[in-house]
Formats: C-alpha cells, structure tokens, sequence
C-alpha cells in the first residue's frame, strides 16, 4: 500500500474545534516526511465539490499549531449528502491525483466519509475533532480539554460574582447529548449540581440538594447545565421553576455558548492532534480505510466508523462519585 498512496487530501468539517490546526499540521509534515503529497481542502465536503484544493507543504503549515479554529476553514455540505454532491467530489478527487483522504471532525463528517468509500472505494481516514467528545472509540477528541479549560475559567470568574451577592447561577455549556464537559468542568470548577442527559435526575432531586446545601451554610451556588439536558424546555425555564419553588436565591442564567470552542489549544490538545494526524498518514500507508483514528489507554488505535457513530460511550459513574462526595 505504501507504493499505490502518494498524495493524500485533508478536510475540517463540521464545528471547529481547537486543535485542527495542530493536526492538520501533522498530516502535511508526516506526507513531508513519508516523501507524499498534501493537499488541503478548503470549507469541507463543499470544498471537495467545488475543488477548492491547495497544496500543503511543511512549510506551508508553520506557526498554526497554536492557532485556534481551523484555517482550511469548515462548512456544512447539503450538496454532498445527495449522491450527485458525492459523485462531484469523487471526480474532483480522481481529477487531481488524490489516492486518498483524511477527515478531521465529528460524527457527520465520519457519516459522510463512510458514504464516499461505501460507494468508490475511495480509502478515507477519520480523525476526531470536536469538543463534545462524543465519539466511540477513543478516550479523548481534539479540541475537548481546551473547552474543559475555557469552561472551568468562566465558572470561577461567575462564582465571584455568585458569592458576592449570594446568587445561584444556573450555567449551561455545550455538549449536544454527552455530559461529558459538564460533568468534569462541574467537578473541577466546584459546582453544587451538574445536569447532564446521561442521567434523569429530575428537577426534585436538584432542589433538594440545593435546599441541602443552603442548610449546610452555602450562601451562593453553581449548577452546570449541558446544553442536551431536558429538565425544562430550555435553561430559562429550568430557573423560573427554581424560583418558583425554592426562597432565598437570587437566580441568574449564563450560557457560554461559542466562547467553548474557541482559543489557542491547549498543550494536551495540541500533543493528541498531532499523535491522531501522525497516525491517519501511517494508517493510510498500512492499507486502513473506512476507520477512526483515536486514543485509547495511551495508545493510537483504530476502529471502525460505524462503531466511532454509532457506538454509545458509558458515563463514568466514577465521576459521578465523585461530584456527590465532594458537594456535600
């Protein structure tokens, strides 16, 4: 397989995530170092389409390991989920000499390139990137402790101003339908509460534990809402019913929003970003297609995209433990 791949395309798609640009980095130097071409494409799935293709040199990708975002840049592509969109994008690839192609991204970028090799058996490559570390098969995704950082950052600089005016704040962070950001940054940022969808605790056993916590001789609390969990219809509504049903508290709502995806990533990040994009160009060469490249127990392994998508990661019930000895 080594003598048949000789030029290698790499795409960001879906939502940024801190840490593309170090493993984009590492797929152009390790194509350098195995004597292969790169290229970059632009915006995607809609890049594929449209052939916005550029080459990438060891050069060409200097200074951007630091860098947040992605500056291939990454689009949603509705084009390429029809089988028209896809037939583009294979002849595009063919056109320009690609053998093969490595995604950096989530679930539907993985959905999408198991299409593409379903139908031209076309080698791709996954590398996961995205903060919610929601896929199967590997320990930790790109971009996800950088988010864990800027969330445990906010939380304590809004528990100054909780405990300075004895107020609850109700702080929603992202995740879709994995609690996995608001478990750890709950525990690391001390929060009462967390509420994550993994777990039905139900608004009633949330009061009682802040009526719990108000008696022990808390004056102010943090309770870390991921955006998935269905307490109420939305956060807003989750703190009108807390106002309603329990005195004392001066409630208030902080959504973080984007600010999570954002900034320069972190030194765990930027290490696994280039360790998955050292291996998506080795996997290539050993003859993988249609896999993951992830983390698990230290150590880049390989798993298939339907087991990365459709596979479900357990809760760590130990961090739950955790979380309720240490709220006490």
């Amino acid at each position: 397989m080594l003598e048949k791949i000789k030029k290698i395309a790499v795409l960001t798609s879906g939502g940024d995530a801190p840490g593309m640009n170090a493993a984009i980095r590492a797929v152009a130097r390790s194509c350098a170092y195995y004597n292969l071409d790169c290229i970059g494409v632009y915006r995607g799935y809609q890049g594929l389409i449209e052939n916005d293709f550029e080459l990438l040199t060891a050069r060409s990708v200097r200074n951007v390991i630091n860098r947040g975002g992605t500056f291939l840049k990454s689009a949603r592509s509705k084009e390429f989920r029809t089988e028209e969109g896809r037939k583009k994008a294979y002849k595009n690839l063919q056109n320009s000499g690609i053998d093969a192609l490595i995604v950096i991204g989530g679930d539907g970028t993985f959905t999408g390139a198991m299409k593409l090799q379903e139908e031209y058996n076309f080698p791709v490559i996954g590398i996961p990137g995205t903060i919610d570390n929601d896929i199967n098969g590997t320990d930790y995704c790109i971009g996800y402790d950088t988010a864990l950082n800027t969330v445990v950052e906010a939380i304590d600089k809004i528990r100054d101003t909780a405990s300075s005016h004895n107020r609850l704040f109700l702080v929603e962070v992202m995740g879709r339908d994995a609690g996995d950001i608001a478990l750890n940054s709950g525990i690391g940022a001390g929060a009462e509460e967390i509420l994550i969808p993994e777990e039905d605790k139900g608004i009633e056993q949330m009061l009682f534990s802040l009526e719990r916590s108000r008696k022990s001789g808390k004056t102010s609390s943090i309770i870390v809402v991921a955006e998935g969990e269905k307490s109420g219809k939305n956060i807003f509504e989750l703190a009108e019913y807390i106002g309603e049903n329990l005195e004392g508290y001066d409630i208030r709502v902080s959504v973080l929003g984007h600010i999570q995806r954002g900034g320069a990533p972190s030194c765990f990040d930027r290490v696994l970003a280039s360790r998955l994009g050292v291996g998506a160009v080795e996997a290539l060469m050993r003859g993988e297609s249609n896999v993951m490249v992830g983390i698990t127990n230290r150590m880049v392994t390989s798993v298939d995209f339907e087991v990365a998508i459709k596979g479900q990661r357990p809760l760590d019930k130990e961090l739950r433990r955790v979380l309720n000895i240490t709220t006490i």
